[in-house]
């Protein structure tokens, strides 16, 4: 089957039973064009893992217990292994340091300068997940040398981890605005101040109370119990949940023009 060519005859490229042949002035000149002709390097994840205290956003890394950079913070990250997609790994890795499977997790970008591993040619896909912090296993976190921190006081990352976590934000900001992305950092039943909380730790901005109730429950898409939290004062503040059905319906109308979950600033 021909492929491509050039009308003065000094080139005609042909493919046959998988390989590429070149005609130089009919000259037939062999290239093969397998797999062990190229070049072959790594493949690794590394997994931005954000969490709310019901105060403070945090991310939690882990201390590196190999060369290079031993001693130092890091993501929690591995390398692909032979069997698995880019997904089933990202999932992996999660599980293994917090014990959780059913988590929000995106795929965020592709990493690859050609010097960001200083061993070898490594491209690493970055993956940014939202947990309950209280929900994780704990026990997990010594195991793996984890430990959260406050988004305002990371320690210095390693490579270009920095960079990850920051695209990793901004993303998160992105998601929340318009989507209800915030609520999987939320235990199932929450007050309306944690959830204020929480945008007020994603967007690092204070929210006006009233207008942040006003507008987070003319949404209806919030299930307002018959419980009460009463940890932090006698009164209580009632416990609300998410109701994804409310949510679905609502996003059906007006083809969700008014699903804005960022509320406008003080």
């Amino acid at each position: 089957m021909l492929l491509e060519g050039k009308s003065n005859n000094l080139w005609i490229c042909e493919r046959k039973q998988g390989r590429v042949f070149v005609d130089f002035h009919n000259k037939l000149h062999h290239m093969d064009y397998s797999y062990s002709e190229h070049a072959q390097y790594y493949v690794a994840l590394d997994c931005i893992i954000f969490g709310f205290d019901r105060k403070n956003l945090k991310l939690l890394l882990i201390k590196r217990n190999f060369e290079p950079k031993k001693g130092e913070w890091s993501l929690m990250g591995s390398f692909l292994r032979p069997d698995e997609s880019l997904d089933e790994a990202a999932g992996r890795i999660l599980y293994n340091l917090t014990g959780l499977t059913d988590i929000y997790l995106e795929q965020l970008k592709g990493f690859g300068e050609v010097d960001r591993d200083p061993v070898a040619r490594t491209i690493s896909v970055a993956y940014y997940a939202l947990i309950n912090i209280h929900g994780h296993n704990e026990k997990l976190l010594p195991e793996n040398g984890a430990k959260w921190f406050h988004m305002n006081e990371l320690p210095d990352l390693i490579f270009d981890h920095e960079e990850m976590v920051s695209l990793a934000k901004t993303r998160l900001r992105q998601k929340a605005s318009s989507q209800p992305v915030g609520f999987e950092l939320l235990p199932d039943t929450f007050t309306l101040p944690e959830l204020q909380q929480l945008y007020e730790a994603i967007y690092e901005t204070d929210l006006d109370k009233r207008n942040f109730r006003r507008r987070i429950l003319s949404m209806n898409v919030l299930e307002k119990t018959d419980k009460k939290q009463k940890k932090y004062s006698k009164k209580g503040a009632y416990l609300y949940k998410f109701d994804k059905e409310k949510y679905s319906d609502q996003k059906g109308k007006n083809g969700g023009s008014k699903m804005m979950f960022k509320p406008p600033k003080v």
